[in-house]
């Protein structure tokens, strides 16, 4: 799990709010600031000082009597004696306790990562589309330019120019709230960062940032090093530990006495006795603790089996959606908005040089528009689906 709780302290403490953040910069901050996880450290202090408590011993016990009898007083001192290596087990089990803490820790650094990368992305999302719809705004001011001057020229009605300024207001609508999803994503981010939550976080991964993806690998490393899985590895060592304690505590436990009497005269002024007591197992065997872990150890072993199953189909499908994705923004990308592009132009020229009425002009905006914010929204999808990917892979992405 090195490669999980080893973080760039100097890159971390880099970044400061205002600065060019990477999404590799924004993980390393946040596994180095985020509350949850500076929380979940504290964990581990827990865990040690559970350790601190199995190592130690039974106190001994003194003991004064005095008698009407002789002898008249006794002095006697017991020490109970653990027998069945039961504190060694103790100590191996608060020692095992110790690594499912660090597991833990693990999967929760994990679960942060992937909300900043989701988080990252929603930003950067909403950044994209903001900049988009201010394009737009221009795009229909423009319109609404070319309108205005035809009808100035006398070639167009007025109708014309009020279709254009409705598509212009509208425009601006959108802009304006989309200004609005920008800052509440910012905010999340901040938030998981550890930044204040007004800080003007500048965003400075592409948002078509993605590793190569070869599913047969991704498999293998989710069975090698998923998070949940060696939670469970962690548990399930645990609990062995803990059967061992619980038939440890099967064997009785011994207690030495001694003790030294004084006021038997005239037969003696001191004398002694020596005792041993073993706690008799007629009522309490510890039987039934060790079947309760027995099973415990059972439920856990089944447990990973489903889990390791549910991880490899969750890789699997969650690979071939990172696939069709990819496909889908790509194809946005390389094909579909440079051709609405070259038609917004044309129909843009066109209506300038009056071959065409304003409704062609406002359809092709139109189509220009939403060829536009489905490109964005293909690029969230896939950012999305890559963040699934993780969370089911359960360890960083290559």
């Amino acid at each position: 799990m090195g490669w999980l709780l080893f973080v760039s302290i100097v890159s971390a403490q880099g970044v400061v709010p205002g600065a060019p953040l990477t999404l590799g910069g924004a993980l390393d901050r946040a596994v180095m600031a985020n509350p949850t996880i500076v929380a979940a450290r504290l964990r581990q202090g827990i865990a040690l000082a559970g350790v601190t408590v199995a190592r130690e011993r039974l106190n001994p016990e003194a003991r004064v009597e005095f008698e009407r009898e002789t002898p008249t007083r006794s002095y006697g001192f017991a020490l109970p004696l653990e027998l069945g290596g039961k504190r060694s087990r103790r100590i191996a089990v608060g020692e095992a306790a110790v690594r499912t803490a660090e597991a833990e820790l693990a999967q929760i650094i994990l679960q942060i990562r992937r909300d900043v990368r989701r988080a990252y992305f929603e930003t950067a999302v909403a950044e994209a589309r903001l900049a988009l719809l201010n394009e737009l705004q221009d795009l229909a001011a423009r319109g609404r330019d070319a309108a205005q001057q035809r009808f100035d020229a006398g070639s167009a009605p007025r109708l014309e120019v009020l279709q254009a300024q409705l598509v212009l207001a509208q425009a601006q609508n959108e802009a304006t709230g989309a200004r609005g999803g920008v800052g509440a994503t910012r905010v999340r981010l901040n938030a998981l960062l550890g930044f204040p939550l007004d800080a003007p976080t500048m965003l400075s991964t592409p948002l078509d940032n993605a590793p190569a993806l070869i599913s047969d690998a991704l498999i293998a490393r989710a069975q090698a090093v998923n998070a949940e899985l060696i939670v469970l590895d962690r548990r399930i060592e645990e609990q062995v530990l803990r059967v061992a304690l619980a038939r440890a505590l099967r064997t009785p436990d011994v207690i030495p006495e001694a003790t030294i009497t004084r006021g038997a005269q005239p037969e003696f002024s001191t004398g002694w006795r020596a005792a041993l007591g073993v706690t008799l197992p007629l009522f309490t065997t510890h039987r039934a603790g060790v079947l309760l872990e027995e099973a415990t150890l059972t439920q856990l072993r089944q447990e990973r089996d489903a889990t390791l199953a549910r991880i490899t189909g969750e890789v699997s499908a969650a690979v071939a959606q990172v696939d069709a994705q990819r496909q889908a923004y790509l194809r946005y990308r390389d094909e579909i908005l440079p051709q609405s592009l070259e038609v917004e132009r044309m129909a843009e020229d066109s209506y300038r040089l009056g071959q065409t009425g304003i409704v062609a002009l406002l359809q092709a905006f139109q189509a220009s528009r939403d060829a536009r914010l489905r490109s964005i929204q293909a690029v969230s999808d896939f950012q999305t689906t890559l963040a699934d990917l993780e969370r089911s892979l359960g360890a960083p992405l290559p």
